[in-house]
C-alpha cells in the first residue's frame, strides 16, 4: 500500500498525469505580407493576376511593370502581374493566371501579395477587405467561407475570391500543411482588413 501511495505521488509530482485542459492551443493560421504597392489607377477591362517564376530577383524586377509585384517564397522568385488575360513577361515561366477578379472602384488602390499558411484545422477570424482577392495554393488546401458558401482550392489551383466587404473566414482544410499565395486589389484609403460577422 505504501509503495502504491509513493508511486502515485511520484506520478503527480512529475506531471505525467493531469486533467484534460480546456485551454489547448488552437492551430495557428499565419498571414505574412510579401509585397505591396499603391497605384492611382488600374488597367482597363477585366483583370487577372498572372503568376510567373524567374531565375533571379533582378530578372523579375526588370520585367515588372506598373501593376506588378515581386516576391520570394517557397524557394522561388515570383512576379505577380495584374492585367488583361493572356499576357506574359520576357524571361518568366508562367505558373498560373487567376481571374477575372471582382471589380474594385477607388481613388487609390493597394496591390498586395500575402502568404497564408497553417496546419490542418487552422483558421482566420471572420473579416472583410475593401476590395477583391484571389488565391493560388502551393501545398495543402484552403477553404474560403462567405455567406454564399465555401470555396475549396487545392494545390496547384487558383481561384478568384468575392467582392469588397464580404464577410469571410479562411482555413487550412486539407490533410497537410497549407501554403498559399493571396493576391489583393483593395481601396488604399480604407483599412486593409476589418473584423466582421456573418449576416
Amino acid at each position: 500500500m505504501k509503495r502504491l501511495l509513493i508511486g502515485a505521488i511520484v506520478v503527480l509530482a512529475s506531471g505525467l498525469w493531469s486533467w484534460p485542459s480546456t485551454a489547448m492551443a488552437e492551430p495557428k493560421f499565419v498571414v505574412k505580407p510579401l509585397a505591396e504597392r499603391k497605384v492611382a489607377e488600374l488597367p482597363a477591362g477585366p483583370l487577372f493576376w498572372r503568376l510567373e517564376n524567374f531565375s533571379t530577383l533582378t530578372q523579375a524586377q526588370a520585367a515588372a511593370g506598373p501593376w506588378a509585384l515581386v516576391a520570394e517564397t517557397a524557394g522561388k522568385v515570383w512576379l505577380f502581374t495584374l492585367g488583361p488575360s493572356g499576357g506574359s513577361s520576357a524571361g518568366g515561366t508562367k505558373v498560373a493566371e487567376v481571374g477575372p477578379i471582382a471589380p474594385v472602384v477607388a481613388t487609390q488602390y493597394l496591390l498586395r501579395i500575402n502568404e497564408g499558411s497553417g496546419p490542418p484545422g487552422s483558421i482566420t477570424p471572420v473579416h472583410t477587405h475593401p476590395g477583391s482577392e484571389a488565391f493560388y495554393v502551393l501545398a495543402g488546401e484552403t477553404s474560403s467561407r462567405t455567406p454564399d458558401g465555401v470555396k475549396r482550392v487545392g494545390a496547384g489551383q487558383g481561384e478568384t475570391g468575392h467582392g469588397a466587404n464580404t464577410p469571410m473566414q479562411v482555413s487550412s482544410s486539407g490533410s497537410t500543411e497549407l501554403h498559399s499565395l493571396v493576391m489583393f486589389v483593395v481601396d488604399a484609403t480604407k483599412p486593409f482588413s476589418s473584423p466582421a460577422k456573418y449576416p
